[in-house]
This record gives C-alpha cells, structure tokens and sequence, in this order.
C-alpha cells in the first residue's frame, strides 16, 4: 500500500467521521433557529387561537421560537399544498384539522397534496367541542324546536358554516343527515362574519366551536341549544348535549394535529412530542385550557402514531358523511 493511498484512506476516514460527528451535532441542536407553523385560515379564527395556545407552550419548552404563519384559502389546502413542498426539516410545519387532513379528500376533486402520503403526523391538539347556537332573540327555545321547524319547511331555515370544509360545515351536514332535516347552507369566509350574521338575526343557526361561542353566550348575544360533546359542560350550564337526548350517539368536535413534511427525520417529531408533552405536564395549563371550553385528550391520544390512526379513521367517516349528504365535490 503506497504512502499516497494511505493518505487518501485517512482523508476518508476523517471526512466520515467528521460527517457523523456533524450528523450528531444536528440531532443533538435542533431546534437551532424559529420553527414556523404555518395556520391555514386567517388570523383570529378559532383555529388560529387553539394553534397560537399551542405553539407558545412548546415555544417555551423548545427554548426556541415558533411563529404562526397565516394562509387561507380553498378550505385551508392551499396552505397543506404550501408545507407538503416545504422542505422536510423540521422548521415548516402544518396545522391540520378536521377538513385539511380528513374531509377534504371527499370535497375537493383535486388536491394539491395527500394528506398520507405528503405528511407525517407530529402530535394532536386538545379537541373542541361544538355548539348548536342561535340568536338570543330567535324562537328557537331547544335543539327539538330548531329541527321540528326545519321539517315543516324543508330549505327555509338558514344555517351558516365557516365555509366549505370548514368543522362547522362537516358538523351541520352530519347533524341535517342524522336527524333527516334539510337547511339552507350559507357559507361564510370565516366564523366571525357568521355568527355576526347570527346575532344580527340574518341565519337562523349555526354550529360552531365552544371556545369561541363561550363569550357569546356568556353575554347573551347567542344562545346555546345543545353541544356535541359526550358530556355535559360546566361553562355552558343547563345546556345538554346532542347525544344524551336529541341525537343519541351523535358526537363531533374539532380536532387539529401538528404536521411535518414527509421524511422529516424521527428525532426532530421526537424533540417536538417531548416539548408537547412537557407542556401538557403543566396543570395549570390544562386548566386553563378547560375554562376556555376546550377538552384536554389524555397522552395515549395525542401521538403521532395515535393522531395518524384517528386521521385515518375521520376519513373514512367524513368520506361517508359527504356521501350521504349529498354533497358534490368541488
């Protein structure tokens, strides 16, 4: 062996080890600069709430900044298509929810990205529980008189929705088909125009996330009917739920998850479920989440593995539930 080839061996030797050693580093330093998670409907939405409470938590955890990035559009898949090109590095992530990761599939004839193949689950947000709302003026006293009203007329009563695909469209859908009424579906850019519209007395109801509602509610501007939680809530007293009388069995809430591009490397989504975790951990935390009407899911539910599990599982739900509702794909 010459003295040249020795050298070269030992250069080789050195740029590998230098290559693993550097590998490491990485690993051992992420995150090394601000994450963005990128929100797909517009600032001050309830979406963007529950996301901005999440991200400023495992922000903390991190030691390490995470800014929220609004873009809307087409139902929130304009900004899934934007992440699942992104590069995957931990440092671009997704907000999914109930209509990016698990409806849109069924409402849009073409998407710009898969959810299962073009993501990999990071963790799942605390879900959100609905409310069945109207105006504090409207007749409608419980959710049997709304939906007595609405098979007496079919089409005439106005029901508003955050938007096509929004959780406040897939929910009323799934109600109407449940309970074999027919709305008038109006569709609003967003939650605030509609349930502006609802206490001005221009829809007759709408179902939307208890978080935001509760103000609302509280301060009787909208009143509250029913709620599409499995139990009963303290912040909305007297108010019963869907399942325990009206629609048995009848659930739905809006769930969101963290999502990273595929290929992501595994010890990034593990720093990220760690920093999760660790906020979780906090009760006040939690409790905090709970005064604002929204339901803290115990650790065996919030995984990557569990989020890519119960995603899977919402599709095929929502791909029946736009089915039988007979909604054309746009």
């Amino acid at each position: 062996m010459t003295s040249s080839t020795t050298t070269v061996q030992r250069l080789l030797l050195a740029a590998l080890a230098a290559c693993g050693i550097g590998t490491a580093a990485a690993q051992e330093t992420y995150p090394a600069k601000a994450i963005t998670w990128l929100v797909p409907f517009a600032a001050g939405g309830p979406t963007d709430a529950v996301s901005r409470n999440v991200a400023q938590r495992v922000s903390a955890a991190l030691g390490q900044s995470i800014v929220v990035e609004n873009l809307g559009g087409a139902g929130g898949t304009i900004g899934a298509a934007k992440v699942a090109r992104a590069r995957a590095d931990g440092y671009s992530l997704f907000v999914g929810h109930i209509g990016t990761m698990a409806a849109a599939p069924s409402l849009f004839k073409s998407l710009r990205y898969d959810p299962n193949q073009d993501f990999v689950p990071v963790f799942r947000f605390p879900d959100t529980p609905m409310a069945l709302l109207v105006g504090a003026n409207s007749p409608y006293r419980t959710a049997t008189d709304l939906f007595e009203a609405a098979r007496k007329d079919p089409g005439k009563l106005t029901f508003g929705t955050a938007g096509v695909g929004s959780s406040s469209h897939l929910a009323a859908e799934h109600l109407a088909s449940v309970v074999k009424v027919q709305y008038t579906f109006v569709p609003y850019k967003g939650t605030g125009p509609a349930m502006a519209d609802l206490m001005g007395g221009q829809i007759d109801a709408m179902l939307d996330q208890t978080n935001v509602s509760l103000p609302q509610t509280q301060g009787g501007r909208l009143r509250a009917l029913a709620l599409t939680s499995q139990a009963r809530m303290a912040l909305f007293p007297g108010v019963p739920t869907l399942a325990e009388k009206e629609v048995p069995g009848f659930l739905a809430s809006t769930w969101y998850g963290l999502y990273a591009p595929a290929d992501t490397p595994a010890h990034v989504i593990d720093v990220l479920q760690k920093a999760y975790a660790e906020a979780l951990a906090d009760k006040e935390y939690v409790q905090s989440l709970e005064k604002q009407g929204i339901e803290v899911l115990p650790a065996e539910s919030v995984s990557a593995d569990a989020l890519g599990r119960f995603m899977r599982s919402e599709q095929e739900k929502w791909q029946r539930v736009v089915r039988e509702a007979g909604i054309d794909p746009q």
